[in-house]
């Protein structure tokens, strides 16, 4: 019975920390990092800003982190790295991204990992594709 409640409690900590908002992590004009659930695609296209998808992009809840935003992922092994939000996507929401990967069989390997999110530069907060 403990167990299930700290497990409970783990999961609403965690659920509360995904709801920041990512502008109140900048605190004295510095930026930290911040934890994101990571997922994968594969599904190629046009994104919500009109590019194509390819490597180097991520689908993100644009109430979070807007369109054009570029961002460093670390903790995410070989897919570490610098990316650049051009999507949004259904099932992304709060602190959650989406890498974008043209493999599906590494995108399904990836699964679901805890990225650290770092913002190097921020987008544009308009709902519309990026001009």
């Amino acid at each position: 019975m403990k167990l299930k409640l700290r497990l409970w409690i783990s999961i609403l900590v965690f659920a509360a920390f995904l709801c920041v908002r990512p502008f109140e992590a900048q605190i004295g004009g510095e930026i930290r990092r911040l934890p994101f659930l990571a997922t994968m695609y594969a599904t190629t296209g046009t994104t919500k800003s009109g590019l194509e998808t390819q490597p180097g992009t991520v689908a993100a809840d644009t109430s979070v982190l807007p369109l054009g935003t570029k961002i460093r992922v670390t903790n995410a092994g070989p897919y570490s790295g610098i990316y650049t939000v051009t999507d949004t996507g259904s099932k992304v929401r709060g602190h959650h991204i989406d890498i974008f990967m043209p493999s599906w069989h590494r995108a399904k390997e990836f699964g679901r990992k805890v990225v650290q999110v770092t913002v190097l530069k921020w987008g544009d907060w308009g709902n519309g594709k990026k001009s």
